[in-house]
């Protein structure tokens, strides 16, 4: 039996007041195919950043997918069943491409649960233990770890006999690789023109003029 995540929203009332908008079991929940007991049940997603946090909308209200929208962000339970309940009898392409993550699995890897997301994963492990794995390495989270999960090709291992159950918040994130958008140059100041030079003729000639002037007067 999948298990179910109270979920709790904040939001305000037409004056203005923080109030909560909903109180009760979060409702965007997926299984994924021929992978059964592993579900996603998404809690929230933002679209950009920063965030908005106008209206009373439910942000995940819709179709649940690996992946957040480009400079969003998801925040999801995971519940991983013991391997001994699929690993064996499906080949993973399914499950993929029932969150809309066809392209994320590693197709040539035997481990039909390796990919690689554009996303900075945080992962805190909530309930039971779990096998993190890389290409070169595995390592075990219990209840209260947490792991930082960069854009890397990896996978999960649930070896006991009881499901694994971690929060989870994707970051969108440039694929490795990417290059950088280049940095504008700062504009430099534009030269002031040059003062055309009847201009600076008659300034150069003021100062004789003047001592032109006092010398007449000198003479009175």
């Amino acid at each position: 039996m999948i298990w179910r995540v109270r979920r709790v929203l904040t939001g305000h009332d037409a004056r203005g007041r923080s109030v909560f908008i909903a109180d009760g079991l979060a409702p965007n929940v997926k299984e994924m195919a021929s992978m059964p007991g592993l579900a996603l049940t998404d809690l929230w997603e933002t679209k950009g950043a920063p965030a908005r946090n106008e209206g009373s909308a439910d942000n995940a209200d819709r179709p649940v997918r690996l992946e957040p929208p480009k400079s969003g962000t998801i925040l999801r339970i995971v519940e991983f069943p013991p391997d001994s309940a699929w690993r064996g009898r499906t080949d993973g392409r399914a499950g993929f491409d029932s969150i809309g993550a066809g392209h994320a699995q590693d197709a040539h890897s035997s481990d039909p649960m390796m990919h690689k997301t554009a996303t900075v994963d945080y992962i805190i492990v909530l309930k039971g233990e779990i096998h993190a794995i890389m290409d070169e390495g595995e390592t075990l989270l219990r209840a209260g770890d947490v792991l930082v999960q960069r854009g890397t090709n990896h996978s999960w291992s649930v070896r006991g006999d009881a499901p694994c159950i971690i929060a989870a918040v994707l970051v969108s994130a440039a694929p490795l690789g990417a290059k950088r958008p280049a940095r504008k140059a700062a504009k430099r100041p534009a030269a002031r023109p040059a003062r055309p030079a009847r201009r600076r003729a008659r300034a150069s000639a003021a100062p004789r003029a003047a001592a032109r002037r006092r010398g007449k007067t000198g003479r009175r």
